[in-house]
Formats: C-alpha cells, sequence, structure tokens
C-alpha cells in the first residue's frame, strides 16, 4: 500500500466514523435524555475498555491462557485490584506497567 492509498483509506474511515456518531450528537444536544439511558450510558467506557483488554490478558497468543505465566493476566488483575483500592489513574497506571515488566523479567511469561 502506498502513501496516496493509505491516505484515502485514513480519510475513508474518518468519514465513516463522523457520518455515524454526528447525527447521535446533534440529536441528543436538542433532545433531553431519559435519566435511566443517561445512568446506563455511564458504562459505555467501561465495557468498551473491557472489549479491548480482556482478550489481550486472556488470549495473548492467541489461545486461551490462564497460568501464572501470562504477565498480562497477572499484572491485569494486579492492575485492576489497585484501581479498585486506591481510584488513582496514574497510580494505577504506573503500578500495572511496573508489575508488567517485573513479572516478564521474573518468570518470562508474556
Amino acid at each position: 500500500m502506498d502513501a496516496g492509498e493509505a491516505l484515502f483509506l485514513v480519510i475513508g474511515m474518518a468519514l465513516v466514523t463522523f457520518a455515524v456518531r454526528y447525527p447521535l450528537l446533534a440529536f441528543t444536544g436538542r433532545v433531553s435524555l431519559p435519566a435511566r439511558m443517561v445512568r446506563a450510558l455511564r458504562f459505555v467506557p467501561v465495557a468498551v475498555l473491557s472489549a479491548l483488554v480482556a482478550p489481550a490478558m486472556f488470549m495473548p497468543a492467541g489461545a486461551p491462557d490462564i497460568s501464572l505465566t501470562n504477565a498480562y493476566l497477572v499484572s491485569g488483575l494486579v492492575t485492576i485490584a489497585i484501581a479498585w483500592w486506591k481510584k488513582n489513574l496514574l497510580l494505577t497506571i504506573a503500578l500495572g506497567m511496573a508489575v508488567f515488566f517485573a513479572w516478564r523479567l521474573l518468570v518470562g511469561g508474556g
């Protein structure tokens, strides 16, 4: 793929993404949503992040790996515990990455 094709592809993806999302955003600015829907929408970022992270944690090589040699799983579980306990994003990221790299050095997983 040359640069022209890549640029065309990126512009096309941006237009499709904009076309799908803008009408909903424009519409909701004029209409108030029910309180129940607003509460439900608060869980969308967590659900999307979970859907992106879970496969990497449980299947880092493409096949299920639920063992102590899986650094992604171990560090992911530790990171979840830190996030729940401290509720500090920067600390969670820093300690999660530290656990991941330390586990890979010590156990060799990942």
